[in-house]
């Protein structure tokens, strides 16, 4: 008895999920999808939030540097708007003809022996067409996308996740009604760094997104993921060494040069056989698919 269990522990792979950041990590920044991003948020902050457009690039670059996004910035500080008429908006134009199928990556992901999961700070609208668009669309278990981990319109930070659950993608419920309320103050992020010493304390966002450790923390708990035995994914650094410090294996996608917080790093997911063929000495006879479309891990309330 003794002697297979130690052999049940020597042959069970090192991980059990491989958790994967969506934009420009399973396709290249040269898409354009990133540019276009940028340029229909800004186009939000002025068209619909009535931001001076002389102040968008260093709003936008404080927002985005503080909060993670810039969406979650301007909550922070006080805007106030429908989720999902950001997201269509932002995401709606989006070219997403630049993303065409991609066989080699398709094959290299069915070949991998692992729950395979999709974690973006994305909606699930935006995430479904680029998997769609990609051809990859059954090679994840899940999404945990943007309503996974902001599965209502809060409108103050919370701690509380009673209201997040694990829903499959098959499931297309309707999507949860937002409500607004009135805007509030807006707090003058610009004129608190313009300050030589800033005394006032940030104000808190209530979205949950990357590159907050609850935020992957809370993902992880979603998936029913054990970070030490789980792969992460990211394009962006700062994802990378938010993941690290949950404790999470970390590879860093779109350069080749490693990191602080990066185990690993590659200059495209395409390199993920070359850089880590240990994923593959897994005896196992057959891929890894899923049926159907992939499962978002979306909130449905009642």
């Amino acid at each position: 008895m003794e002697f297979k269990d130690c052999f049940l522990q020597a042959t069970r792979p090192k991980f059990d999920c491989l958790l994967f950041d969506l934009d420009d990590t399973l396709y290249p920044l040269s898409s354009g999808l990133a540019t276009g991003c940028r340029n229909n948020i800004e186009a939000y902050m002025v068209e619909k939030l009535g931001i001076d457009k002389s102040k968008i690039d260093e709003l936008g670059n404080l927002l985005y540097k503080n909060y993670g996004t810039t969406m979650a910035g301007l909550r922070a500080i006080g805007y106030d708007f429908d989720y999902d008429e950001y997201h269509s908006f932002v995401h709606g134009r989006l070219p997403y003809e630049n993303l065409k199928p991609d066989p080699v990556l398709r094959h290299l992901l069915l070949s991998l022996p692992y729950r395979k999961v999709i974690f973006t700070n994305a909606d699930k609208v935006h995430a479904a067409k680029a998997l769609s668009r990609l051809g990859l669309e059954d090679c994840f278990e899940g999404i945990i996308c943007f309503e996974t981990l902001n599965p209502t319109h809060k409108n103050s930070a919370s701690d509380d996740e009673d209201d997040i659950e694990f829903v499959r993608l098959s499931n297309t419920s309707a999507d949860v009604p937002t409500t607004t309320s009135t805007t509030p103050a807006i707090f003058d992020i610009i004129g608190h760094f313009a300050q030589p010493n800033p005394t006032s304390v940030l104000p808190k966002s209530p979205i949950v997104c990357k590159p907050s450790e609850s935020a992957i923390e809370r993902a992880l708990e979603i998936a029913n993921l054990n970070p030490q035995r789980t792969m992460f994914f990211e394009d962006s650094v700062r994802n990378i060494q938010a993941g690290k410090r949950v404790g999470l294996h970390t590879v860093l996608i779109g350069t080749s040069q490693r990191v602080k917080g990066a185990d690993y790093a590659l200059e495209s997911i395409h390199n993920i056989r070359e850089a880590l063929p240990e994923l593959w000495e897994v005896d196992k006879k057959s891929e890894v698919s899923y049926p159907g479309k992939v499962a978002v891990e979306t909130s449905v309330t009642a």
